[in-house]
């Protein structure tokens, strides 16, 4: 059971294991007898890695910081997360912008470290920008108009009323939908527009795709939770009860070495939680196999990543 923000775990073997420290981040446990093969954690489903200190590690995605229920998929490598990561066009902003029906107050929404909600503050008098991850917004993008706050997205703290575009990068796929559409219901000013937007699977070229999809996307596929289904089908999938408003078509042109591709492929959850259950040589032969269809690793590629978005517009 899942009890008190903290995660229980069960062996694939008979041996009984002690929960030594709770999560986020990291779990540690102990056992009797025989190093565990593998352990779970039932909550989150992610694999727990043995050690031979007589240890074992998961990431978590299950946080007592933070509201019941957030899955925590980032806090663990934040910094990462802030580094790799690319930035949303300006094109994007100023579109959302151009259909708010005002640009006092824009609610940035599972904020991250701030990157949508800078680039939004460039053209909203404040931006309010939140995320349930204590750790993200240690790393968050300071800008004078924008406030950062700790808040889970179904219970923003934010009054009645107050906002003219609510936003949500790359993050609703984390959400209790149901709860979270009446937090929007709540904050949102008369016609306010709600944009939920995110980047899509990157691409490079006809020789580098191939060894992209078998060296990295194909290893980490079991690993992904099934929350990103969602994201996968462009949000398309999901119940959007809205007026629809035409999302624009845009993509995001990236200038990349090896290293930072990579770099950018370590912030992903499943990433992180094939590193934990079975180490880095996955991610080793990845480096070998596209260094040599590469070339000079220092030489940037063009990566391009395909925004997708669905805009619904408030009575």
């Amino acid at each position: 059971m899942h009890a008190a923000g903290h995660c229980s775990l069960v062996a694939s073997t008979d041996h009984c294991c002690t929960l030594t420290s709770s999560c986020p981040s990291y779990i540690f446990l102990r056992w009797d007898g025989v190093p565990l093969a593998a352990s779970w954690c039932i909550a989150c489903r992610l694999p727990v890695r043995v050690r031979n200190d007589g240890t074992a590690r998961a990431y978590c995605t299950m946080s007592d910081s933070t509201s019941p229920g957030f899955i925590d998929a980032f806090s663990d490598t934040a910094r990462r997360y802030a580094s790799a990561r690319p930035a949303y066009p300006a094109a994007l902003f100023e579109f959302l912008a151009d259909l708010a029906p005002a640009k006092h107050c824009a609610w940035d929404c599972g904020t991250g470290n701030g990157q949508a909600a800078v680039g939004l503050a460039e053209l909203f008098e404040s931006v309010e920008a939140t995320d349930a991850s204590a750790e993200q917004i240690g790393q968050a993008l300071p800008h004078p108009r924008v406030r950062y706050r700790v808040a889970a997205a179904e219970a923003s703290g934010l009054p009645d009323r107050s906002v003219d575009l609510i936003s949500v990068a790359q993050a609703l796929h984390w959400f209790d939908l149901e709860k979270f559409y009446a937090e929007v219901r709540r904050v949102a000013r008369p016609a306010a527009l709600l944009a939920v937007y995110s980047y899509d699977w990157f691409y490079l070229s006809p020789a580098l795709d191939p060894v992209v999809d078998r060296w990295l996307l194909q290893p980490i596929e079991p690993y992904w939770l099934p929350n990103l289904r969602l994201l996968w089908h462009r949000y398309r999938s999901i119940d959007f009860p809205f007026e629809e408003v035409t999302e624009p078509r845009l993509a995001m042109y990236l200038s990349w070495n090896l290293a930072q591709l990579l770099s950018y492929c370590r912030t992903w959850s499943a990433t992180r939680s094939k590193i934990a259950a079975e180490g880095e040589q996955f991610l080793t032969d990845a480096h070998d196999a596209l260094a040599e269809a590469w070339g000079d690793p220092d030489q940037r590629h063009t990566v391009v990543m395909p925004i997708t978005a669905r805009l619904g517009r408030l009575p």
